[in-house]
């Protein structure tokens, strides 16, 4: 019996080597800082979000191309008739006349808006040219220059609000790319422990199988002895039943982990990989107020509170400058002439000069103008309130998450010691077991712990770098190198 159990102990030992042999030698090794880069740099949600910045970026241009002069040309070049035209005479009756003509213009025109008050300034410069075809005639018109102002009095001034708004919303879109950076960050780090899960799950299963197949065969020389009872034996049979559908599941349960965190990588190759267990924790002194700090600096959503703060006040603005009276100052200084050639336009040009003044005074709108102003106002304290409700909130997230991440650490300790304690236990079990000198229901369950053990092991480094990545999304700062993630 001896060297039964000797053979059997052999085998036993080949069988354990050849589940490590399953996972060939020559599969890529990925740690999750490697995983986390691919997913940061290739991934769909990479590329969208750097689409999203992109776009956030030509949309403060447009916003910035409002302040700086504007230069165009205009024109037709011909606008030609030939027809008979209706002509009213002095006497009021009207006379038809065949018409052949042509009229040439051309329009420089430069603009720029004064954020401050919110006029616009402009400086034209016109010539025309008309063609009689029918009595052979040509006239040349035209203002060589013309200056023209038009200021708004009393009114709501878009650019000004605009001026304070839009660069802060153009600072949030920067801050938003690396808040979805980090948030790409802590998604992958969740596939890639979902995944290390199943794969240990499989590698813990295949080696069960293989553990629970020595041990009946072991068990089946010594029942023909009769050393040990026959619910031993069947106690054992099924042990060994259950870990081969455990195989079963795992194998499926460890395809689809993969099958998502490709996708999620943007891998579609069937290029197959191995993921190594995190051996490094990060060492580092996390106080609340850092955090705390950290984030109403940093983050997107405290310059969002000061935007939704401003939006507010504009709208209040907007429906004061719209109400009551309104008033609008045109005026322009030009020089104008006309000739037989287009020389004559620019020699001795006539001076013109226009100015208006118009108003607006709504008499009797049955409050439709109090109404709008009193929305535009409850509206704003409406924001206030939700605004510092969100500040509370967003703050007691960042407590809670510095609390919950110091705890985590701890955990990480107590679970890797537990896996240590758990698999030396199960080992001298096992040995125990084969003399004799365990019962069947000592080794299952310190099989059953021993694998609960490692699963919680891996749980907790998951939890872990997923609240590691969290709180690098809620403060925008490295805690580990003690840097921004954010710069300018």
């Amino acid at each position: 019996m001896n060297n039964k159990l000797i053979i059997c102990l052999a085998l036993a030992l080949i069988a354990h080597a050849s589940v490590f042999g399953q996972y060939r030698n020559d599969l890529q090794k990925l740690t999750l800082e490697e995983v986390i880069n691919m997913a940061r740099s290739q991934s769909p949600y990479a590329k969208r979000a750097e689409t999203t910045k992109e776009n956030k970026y030509w949309q403060y241009r447009v916003f910035k191309s409002d302040y700086v002069p504007q230069l165009s040309l205009n024109g037709n070049l011909p606008n030609y008739q030939k027809s008979v035209t209706a002509v009213t005479q002095e006497d009021g009756t009207t006379a038809f006349r065949k018409v052949d003509q042509a009229n040439t213009d051309l329009s420089l025109s430069l603009s720029q808006s004064i954020a401050a008050t919110g006029a616009k300034l402009t400086v034209n410069s016109d010539i025309y040219r008309f063609d009689d075809f029918k009595n052979d005639n040509v006239q040349y018109g035209g203002n060589p220059v013309v200056i023209g102002l038009e200021q708004p009095i009393f009114a709501y001034n878009d650019l000004k609000w605009n001026r304070k708004i839009e660069p802060m919303r153009f600072e949030e879109s920067k801050r938003e790319f690396v808040q979805q950076l980090e948030v790409i960050s802590r998604n992958s780090s969740r596939m890639f422990f979902d995944l290390l899960a199943a794969q240990i799950s499989l590698k813990i299963a295949q080696q069960n199988v293989q553990s629970n197949d020595t041990i009946f065969k072991i068990a089946q020389g010594r029942y023909q002895l009769g050393k040990i009872p026959e619910n031993d034996l069947l106690q054992l049979e099924l042990n060994l039943m259950n870990s081969r559908q455990a195989v079963a599941q795992s194998e499926l349960d460890y395809e689809t982990s993969l099958l998502s965190l490709r996708s999620y990588l943007g891998n579609n190759t069937k290029e197959e990989f191995e993921l190594m267990i995190p051996a490094f924790i990060p060492e580092f002194d996390l106080q609340e107020a850092k955090a705390m700090e950290q984030a109403k600096n940093n983050r997107m959503e405290y310059l969002a509170f000061q935007r939704r703060l401003l939006e507010a006040q504009k709208e209040v603005a907007r429906a004061k400058g719209e109400s009551g009276l309104n008033m609008n100052l045109f005026a322009n200084y030009g020089l104008s002439n006309n000739g037989g050639t287009l020389s004559e336009v620019y020699q001795s040009p006539d001076e013109q000069i226009q100015a208006r003044l118009g108003f607006y005074i709504p008499l009797l709108d049955w409050g439709r103008q109090k109404s709008r102003m009193k929305t535009a106002l409850a509206n704003y304290k409406l924001v206030e309130y939700t605004v510092a409700q969100e500040e509370v909130d967003f703050e007691r997230e960042v407590y809670t998450k510095v609390k919950q991440f110091k705890m985590l650490k701890k955990k990480i300790e107590i679970t890797k010691k537990a896996d240590e304690i758990s698999l030396k236990r199960y080992t001298i079990s096992k040995n125990r077991y084969l003399i004799g000198k365990i019962s069947i229901t000592d080794l299952s369950i310190a099989l059953t712990e021993k694998d609960q053990a490692k699963r919680d092991y891996i749980n907790s480094l998951s939890d872990y770098w997923q609240a590691y990545y969290e709180l690098r999304e809620l403060t925008l700062y490295d805690f580990k190198n003690d840097v921004l993630l954010y710069t300018d």
